[in-house]
């Protein structure tokens, strides 16, 4: 079974260069090179300031960072930038490959965002979010009621 098993930056590479595969295959999307490098810089820039912060939060709480087990997760974050996000470190890398995409250029190519978040929902955060559950109860599931997702 694949819950956990692929680590998320690990999947980040692969779908990264299966976007880049598919941009090398199919025809690229009129757009300006400039806005388009300008537009996938700052994605990325702001992508990249989801998992910083969601790192930080971890470790403030002194809790596990490890996605493949959330049953070690010694307390529940919601605090900083988990008040806005259940996942900012998954929305971060969405946003990186997001930005992947913009900079190749290729709408094809962009099915790998979706692919990912969709990877992501199954066999990676609903796995963690039965631990959590199961781990921190009612607390885990009124900020479930309070916070998205992803964003």
């Amino acid at each position: 079974m694949l819950e956990k098993r692929v680590p998320p930056l690990l999947l980040v590479l692969f779908v990264g260069a299966a976007m880049w595969g598919i941009a090398t295959l199919t025809s690229p999307v009129p757009l300006d090179d400039t806005l388009r490098k300008v537009a996938a810089g700052v994605l990325f820039v702001v992508g990249a300031l989801f998992p910083v912060a969601g790192l930080v939060a971890f470790r403030r709480a002194r809790t596990t960072v490890d996605p493949r087990t959330p049953e070690a997760s010694s307390a529940l974050v919601c605090s900083g930038i988990y008040r806005y996000s259940r996942n900012p470190m998954y929305m971060g890398f969405a946003l990186w490959l997001l930005a992947w995409g913009v900079y190749l250029g290729s709408g094809w190519g962009l099915l790998g965002v979706v692919f990912f978040v969709v990877y992501m929902n199954h066999f990676q955060i609903a796995p963690e979010e039965r631990a959590l559950r199961a781990l921190f109860g009612d607390q885990f599931r009124a900020y479930e009621q309070r916070v998205r997702r992803w964003l």
